[in-house]
């Protein structure tokens, strides 16, 4: 109704964004010898779009600002943009951290590559209904699988770990991102 397809990578923008702000050595770039690292006091997310010729990422601006309709529907302004070869060269430049999402094309898992200068980048595979079990019997439950990958240089494994688990909390309650 208010023009803007929520599939799931809004969603996942949004709760990437608010983990960039509960961790923010994720929200870093690194200077081409590794050293010092660029602390970041905005949240930019790219979004990886494959084009008929070859992968974009347009970025979106100030993800943490927005709601969910307005990240929506940049977006697929964005995406529109890519696919049209359209998009200017500042709406692919400035990101803090990257999703790429196999979603609409399926597969399990993959491992992406970290978007230099950035420290980290968010693999996101199809969501599949899978049985889980819950300590007495399978439960029907929506799973899908991430793939974290990040610069050893700016982030320990640890803190990946915990980026990670705070991420699949927050999507598994998304009125968190609502309120």
């Amino acid at each position: 109704a208010q023009g803007a397809k929520l599939t799931p990578l809004p969603f996942m923008v949004k709760a990437c964004a608010f983990a960039l702000r509960k961790f923010p050595q994720f929200n870093v770039s690194l200077k081409g010898d590794g050293e010092p690292l660029v602390w970041k006091n905005y949240v930019h997310i790219g979004i990886a779009v494959d084009t008929p010729d070859g992968l974009m990422v347009p970025v979106v601006r100030n993800a943490d600002q927005k709601s969910l309709i307005e990240i929506a529907k940049e977006m697929a302004e964005l995406g529109k943009k890519a696919q049209t070869k359209k998009l200017k060269r500042d709406e692919m430049t400035g990101g803090c951290f990257t999703i790429s999402s196999l979603g609409s094309i399926g597969g399990t898992a993959f491992t992406p590559i970290v978007n230099a200068p950035e420290v980290a980048i968010l693999g996101v595979s199809k969501a599949q209904m899978k049985p889980v079990w819950d300590g007495s019997a399978f439960q029907p439950r929506l799973m899908m699988p991430l793939s974290l990958s990040y610069d050893h240089r700016a982030i320990n494994g640890a803190d990946a770990a915990r980026f990670t688990a705070f991420l699949a909390d927050v999507l598994t309650d998304i009125r968190r991102l609502l309120l």
